[in-house]
């Protein structure tokens, strides 16, 4: 049996937090041993505790965190080990550790999230050249990196594209009959983190073009304080407070979206996959998501969704016009883009992959 270690070290919840979730979750009813290992932080701690499975928790402090990687190397003193990790300063832990260990049979493997370049100095080039896999979650998030990552060998990188595993969570909310949604309306539906980054100003600059009668936009996701009250501001100041409701963040968020018409991913920066936008194709919803990061990977816009350049919310205003005007083609779409995920992009695929890779480093 494989002992799979994955070390999350973030104090909120997020996509690499999620990424790690989602694989125990399945893992544990594999033939792998599995354990959570994270800081005692409660928003991350108690959601890894509702997966019953065994959890360590380090302070995960990274380059000068020593206490760590001693106490961790305890875990991986017998047996074959692989520890994945999701960053640089987590892989310098399991670097350490496995020295201490002295177990020949320790592998690690780090997810690469987001759009990012490798630093390049002596501690960083050290520690790479200790990572016995490199994954990442699309072809952009791997030439983005590895262009950069001239010390890095190319068989130690991979690409296992992202998914998203459904849940089967239940929810009682009813978002047309609780916010009054007419007939005639489209629901529209944003979640994530609401930043410049996410495309949230763009939408709302969007939806000033539209026709209030036509449509209801729900927000999900929670920002800084500051950014979100300039938001609620905008939202007053052109009179769309009866169009746009904020929800705040929900822990439980697929049988909200579930629900929506179409859904909306305007992102003004590069996603390294785009999990939102694979979540509406998921539960068979179209998607208006950009068109500079990954999401043009598994795409075609006017077939399963419709592409726009990021920050032109005139060319994403007609977007969502389109598909509120068109129910015929949000449905056609909505159909089309969850025969694709089921075809090649669903969870099983993903996680097939991975315990591929885990099983074929011993």
């Amino acid at each position: 049996m494989i002992n799979v270690f994955q070390i999350v070290s973030d104090k909120t919840w997020a996509g690499p937090e999620q990424y790690a979730y989602d694989l125990i979750s399945k893992l544990k009813h594999d033939d792998f041993y599995v354990e959570a290992v994270c800081r005692k932080h409660e928003a991350v701690l108690n959601r890894f505790r509702t997966l019953e499975v065994p959890i360590s928790i380090l302070p995960l402090k990274g380059l000068t965190d020593l206490d760590s990687p001693v106490r961790f190397a305890r875990l991986l003193k017998r047996g074959d080990n692989v520890v994945h990790v999701h960053t640089f300063h987590d892989a310098f832990t399991a670097v350490l550790a496995k020295h201490i260990a002295e177990n020949d049979h320790v592998r690690i493997v780090m997810s690469v999230h987001g759009l990012t370049r490798p630093r390049l100095n002596y501690i960083t080039r050290k520690v790479y050249r200790e990572v016995d896999k490199f994954v990442f979650g699309s072809q952009k998030a791997f030439d983005y990196y590895m262009g950069k990552a001239s010390k890095i060998a190319r068989d130690k990188a991979v690409v296992i594209r992202e998914s998203v595993l459904l849940s089967h969570e239940p929810c009682s909310a009813q978002l047309r009959s609780q916010l009054d949604v007419q007939p005639q309306q489209a629901l529209l539906m944003f979640h994530g983190r609401l930043s410049h980054d996410k495309g949230i100003d763009t939408l709302l600059r969007a939806l000033t073009q539209l026709d209030k009668s036509t449509y209801r936009m729900v927000v999900l996701g929670e920002g800084q304080y500051k950014f979100e009250a300039k938001l609620k501001g905008f939202i007053v100041a052109n009179q769309m407070v009866r169009n746009v409701t904020f929800m705040g963040f929900q822990p439980n968020v697929l049988p909200l979206l579930e629900q929506c018409d179409v859904g909306v991913v305007p992102s003004v920066v590069p996603e390294a996959m785009g999990i939102a936008a694979l979540e509406y194709m998921m539960l068979g919803k179209p998607v208006i998501t950009t068109d500079n990061g990954a999401q043009p990977e598994y795409i075609t816009s006017g077939q399963n969704g419709l592409l726009v350049k990021p920050g032109d919310h005139y060319a994403l205003a007609d977007a969502i016009k389109r598909l509120i005007d068109d129910s015929h083609l949000r449905s056609r779409m909505g159909l089309q883009a969850k025969a694709d995920f089921d075809s090649h992009l669903n969870y099983n695929h993903f996680y097939h992959k991975m315990t591929e890779l885990y099983r074929s480093m011993f």
